[in-house]
């Protein structure tokens, strides 16, 4: 079912996200296949389930959709239940971000340019997978989410403060989306 995306100023995007329990998995299921539905609606390449209003450590990210530019991530498609990053990088890098719950924003983030991530898949089996590129920035920026947290809070003062009139629209609804939101 397509359900509708919070934008910035909803607090359920604020809230440190539970952890999934895995012992509902009708419900899990059905949570995840809400997300896939709202996202392929919405035209993103990842969704947390606090943007769809579930206050829950569950998330999705889609390649396809950025496989025009990134020709590593066709048919890179990824559930994750309960992620938990074991190791990052040092190293760096900065890519310019934007989310389906901050329309219309976009801003350079910098962050690890490799992860390690443990993680249930939708099948509810346990996974440990590294990964580096695009697909790190994909994940860190949904796993943001799970901790109250959205991209602009990645952002310097002065970029956040130029934004600020922006954000305000967003967070009293003043945006156009092509998907339904809330």
């Amino acid at each position: 079912m397509i359900r509708p995306i919070y934008l910035y100023g909803q607090g359920v995007l604020r809230k440190v996200a539970e952890e999934a329990d895995l012992d509902k998995k009708e419900e899990l299921k059905t949570l995840v296949q809400d997300l896939w539905d709202t996202l392929a609606k919405a035209d993103g390449c990842g969704l947390a389930a606090p943007q769809i209003g579930e206050s829950l450590r569950v998330l999705i990210v889609d390649g396809d959709v950025v496989a025009d530019t990134y020709d590593y991530l066709k048919g890179f498609r990824r559930t994750m239940i309960n992620p938990v990053v074991r190791e990052h990088s040092e190293e760096t890098n900065v890519y310019s971000e934007g989310c389906l719950s901050v329309p219309g924003v976009y801003s350079d983030v910098r962050r690890p340019a490799v992860i390690t991530v443990e993680y249930f898949d939708e099948e509810f089996q346990p996974r440990t997978e590294t990964f580096d590129k695009f697909a790190a920035r994909m994940i860190q920026h949904e796993l943001e989410h799970l901790s109250g947290h959205v991209f602009t809070d990645n952002l310097a003062p002065i970029r956040r403060k130029m934004l600020e009139k922006k954000l305000q629209n967003i967070s009293k609804g003043k945006v156009s989306t092509a998907y339904k939101t809330k």
